[in-house]
């Protein structure tokens, strides 16, 4: 602090000296001064960003480069280790797939999320099949946003809310960077991460190369994947700028398969199968613009395509039947083949302006989406008896290339508006809705017979969604919120396809429709403590199921479900309390707890209604602990 101040005085004085005369010219040496912010792994957005408003909202950033994880597999459990409540599922090994959901909703593939990479859709389909194959490699990324239910009104279906993936935009501000990881590890893991990136005058680029292979844990898991990703931005001038971002991913896992419990016990490593086989090819294509009129008032559009694939090969019978040789054959019995396209497309236009309400300054944000997914899927062909991944049609299946063709479409278009009214220097009120205009269309057959032709067209749908939310500020630093958020979930393709022809589903079929509500205390104690403590409320209505009635099965709404509970997180730190530690480094203790009481309220399914044993009214909903506990210390010592 000495020497800055002596700098400046010094400066000061030359500057004195050359004002005095007219006649002297005297030239100072240049100066850098550079420091370096320690940035907290976990923090929270700001009320508002760019044109998104996000005042009263629960949410969470992490901060990927200043975490202590194990960024080469993806680790979910360390990634999210401090965002309270959430559920982490682990399916696979590899961290090629996160599985995270919140409030006693399912993580299969996150999708009760709304899954986005730098604002933008990256799962399958975002309303007939939201789950995310496609996750970004942990050490491309700069952040990760959570935004909890009320992120409903910005984004669209879902009711987990955002779970938003931002990549690094350069690696320095010089012309150019290069970064390089090489990770090797048990079973047989190898992961290199390459890429290079920079800034030269009003152009930025970064792009990568990933790999990641290892043989698994259990028999008959090995497991490859590959990314490249490349964005470039550009300010064409001074209020507009202009970015492209392409990214493809493809990796092949193979498919260890399930175990029975007994053969669990005895050896949870073994697999039975070693000739199933699971792939996807993923392409996503985005272009960007942004244009400030001035600081008041931005504009933000988006135009993005997702070209992607899901591909199955495999012995699929139950686990009881061995896959040996036939010895009819004389060699194994042919595979299972499945596959799926998935195109689609999409565009978002945002608009934000600050303005003078009431002597403060209050913020609208406003904006439209338009989109179309296309989803193809042909399934159960009779593929080869080979053991390698081949997704060759080996047979026909009673004339048929397929045993199951199908096709879904979705068309939809949405606006939302929302707006941040400051009342005085402390309290903010944020009103919101959002329409949506949906349709869903299915074609194609089930089966190899006449009667399994199916088509169906699912009324337009006509979704208002409504929210409120507000913050009274204590300080600076502490504020408490609350938020209560409608949102919805669409009726997913599987649900609205039949998997037998017997099967039928309700023509006047619904989106499971509820609200996410929130009520907290967040914020900071000078460098002391970071905390979030929380109580929420999750209504979950119309969900989906079926109903036996003469032996026929129903596809119905028929339930419901409820989740309340506290979702809190702390961090301290010790070296701010006892000063003396600081000499040792710097040693900061976080705990997360969150409580979750999620249930079923509803279940009209007339056949078990009647018995006590077999109905799930009251019951817990399934994927829904409970408790959740996570506590950790970390320890930094000069960069260490």
């Amino acid at each position: 602090m000495k020497r800055t101040l002596f700098l400046i005085l010094l400066v000061l004085s030359f500057c004195t000296q050359a004002q005095d005369s007219t006649h002297r010219t005297i030239h100072l040496h240049h100066i850098d001064i550079k420091s370096k912010l320690i940035e907290n792994d976990i923090s929270r957005l700001k009320e508002v960003e760019g044109t998104m408003i996000y005042s009263s909202k629960k949410n969470e950033v992490i901060n990927v480069g200043a975490l202590n994880a194990d960024l080469s597999t993806n680790n979910s459990r360390q990634i999210f280790s401090k965002v309270a409540g959430v559920m982490i599922w682990e399916n696979d090994g590899s961290g090629i797939q996160n599985g995270i959901a919140t409030r006693g909703l399912s993580p299969n593939r996150s999708w009760e999320f709304n899954v986005r990479q730098n604002g933008y859709d990256i799962s399958s389909e975002a309303f007939g099949y939201p789950e995310a194959y496609y996750s970004p490699p942990a050490e491309a990324l700069e952040k990760i946003e959570v935004v909890r239910g009320a992120g409903a009104l910005q984004y669209g279906c879902q009711f987990g809310g955002l779970l938003n993936y931002v990549t690094k935009t350069k690696l320095s501000d010089k012309p150019f960077a290069f970064e390089s990881t090489q990770t090797i590890g048990s079973y047989g893991l190898f992961n290199t991460y390459n890429a290079i990136g920079g800034q030269y005058k009003g152009f930025s680029y970064y792009g990568f190369l990933h790999h990641r292979n290892a043989d698994g844990w259990r028999e008959n898991s090995a497991y490859s994947t590959n990314t490249g990703y490349l964005s470039v931005n550009m300010d064409l001038t001074k209020k507009l700028s202009l970015g492209m971002q392409y990214t493809h991913m493809e990796y092949l896992s193979q498919q260890a398969g399930g175990l029975t419990d007994s053969l669990f016990w005895e050896d949870p490593q073994q697999s039975l199968r070693s000739r199933n086989w699971f792939n996807t090819p993923w392409n996503l294509l985005a272009i960007n613009s942004k244009y400030s009129f001035n600081e008041n008032t931005k504009l933000d559009f988006k135009v993005f395509a997702l070209a992607a694939e899901r591909n199955s090969v495999g012995f699929t019978k139950a686990i009881t039947t061995a896959d040996t040789i036939n010895t009819t054959l004389g060699t194994y019995n042919p595979r299972q083949v499945d596959r799926d396209w998935y195109n689609n497309i999409g565009a978002e236009l945002r608009f934000a302006h600050t303005y003078n309400f009431l002597s403060q300054k209050s913020t609208i944000s406003a904006g439209g989406r338009l989109y179309k997914g296309s989803t193809s899927r042909k399934q159960q062909g009779i593929g080869t008896k080979g053991e390698d991944f081949d997704l060759s049609i080996d047979q026909l299946n009673n004339g048929k290339e397929w045993g199951k063709e199908l096709e879904f479409t979705t068309d939809n278009l949405a606006f939302f508006a929302e707006n941040l009214f400051k009342i005085g220097k402390r309290i903010s009120i944020t009103p919101g809705i959002r329409f949506e205009l949906l349709n869903s269309v299915t074609s194609g057959r089930i089966n190899t017979s006449q009667t399994g032709k199916i088509e169906g067209i699912q009324p337009q749908r006509n979704i208002l969604l409504a929210g409120i939310g507000g913050e009274y500020k204590i300080n600076d630093q502490i504020n408490l919120y609350s938020n209560i958020t409608q949102g919805y979930r669409p009726v997913t393709y599987s649900q609205l396809t039949p998997s037998a022809t017997t099967d039928i589903i309700d023509s006047n079929l619904k989106d499971s429709k509820g609200y996410n509500a929130d009520f907290g205390i967040r914020g900071k104690i000078k460098n002391i403590l970071n905390f979030d403590i929380s109580v929420f409320r999750l209504q979950y209505d119309n969900r989906i199921g079926t109903v036996t009635r003469d032996g026929i099965n129903h596809i119905e709404n028929i339930g419901a479900s409820t989740s309340k509970g506290l979702e809190s997180f702390a961090e301290i730190n010790l070296t701010e309390i006892i000063k003396p530690l600081k000499k040792i480094g710097s040693i900061k203790l976080y705990s997360n707890y969150s409580f979750t009481d999620a249930r079923y309220t509803k279940w009209n399914n007339p056949s078990i209604a009647q018995d006590p044993l077999k109905s799930i009214e009251g019951n817990f909903v399934e994927n829904a602990p409970r408790t959740i506990f996570r506590s950790g210390v970390t320890y930094d010592y000069n960069g260490f």
